[in-house]
């Protein structure tokens, strides 16, 4: 199976101190869950030039979509679930991670599983973004596992290559990690062999052409 690993977070600069701490959380999820036949790839918002006009993938024809947009677009679509790992922002989750994600539709997401993972320099671990993470998850269809892991003064915790710190218990910390990623990884099996039963997409198509295709029937539309 594959799985991607989403990183959300662009800050590479002090403050905050130690920076981009949400790439040892990140480089964590990498070794705890890269086991046997998965493979697993960190998608590192800053390998992306998203540009300063938003114009999400599905806005283009396809021959035509930026070479980085089309090619995180076929990665998203191989995938078989999701790992999403965010800072909070204002109780909610980083824009950064939000900014690249909404340049894809739910067609590519949809039918697939994610986990969510929330981190923090403080004493919450990111935990009030993580309730917004799964309404936002949910719409684009990979919907997120109930085993969630929150990682609070992440710094003291995890090194900078993602192991973690000697002054941790490490078992228990991989025991807290595995609760999810084995959660995760049973349902983007359960749902891989069903999507090689019956195609989703052509039960229920996607919505391509405009919003108003979302609405309820009413007397207007009739």
């Amino acid at each position: 199976m594959k799985f991607l690993i989403f990183l959300g977070t662009v800050r590479d600069s002090t403050p905050p101190n130690p920076p981009r701490l949400g790439l040892r959380v990140a480089k964590a999820c990498l070794a705890q869950i890269h086991q046997g036949d998965i493979s697993v790839e960190l998608i590192d918002p800053l390998d992306f030039d998203l540009g300063s006009i938003f114009k999400p993938h599905f806005a283009y024809a396809r021959d035509i979509a930026p070479a980085q947009l089309q090619s995180l677009a076929d990665k998203i679509a191989a995938a078989d679930g999701y790992v999403m790992v965010s800072p909070e922002y204002n109780h909610s989750l980083s824009p950064a991670l939000a900014h690249l994600l909404n340049h894809f539709g739910s067609s590519l997401f949809s039918y697939k599983p994610s986990a969510i993972v929330t981190y923090s320099a403080g004493q919450w671990g990111g935990v009030r973004a993580a309730v917004g993470m799964r309404s936002f998850l949910s719409e684009l269809g990979c919907l997120p596992v109930s085993a969630m892991i929150h990682i609070p003064k992440a710094h003291e915790v995890l090194a900078e290559d993602g192991n973690f710190l000697a002054s941790v218990d490490a078992e228990r910390w991989t025991n807290y990690f595995s609760r999810s990623f084995a959660q995760l990884t049973w349902w983007a099996s359960a749902a891989k062999n069903q999507r090689n039963e019956v195609d989703p997409h052509k039960l229920v198509p996607a919505f391509k052409r405009d919003p108003s295709q979302r609405n309820s029937p009413s007397r207007n539309s009739e």
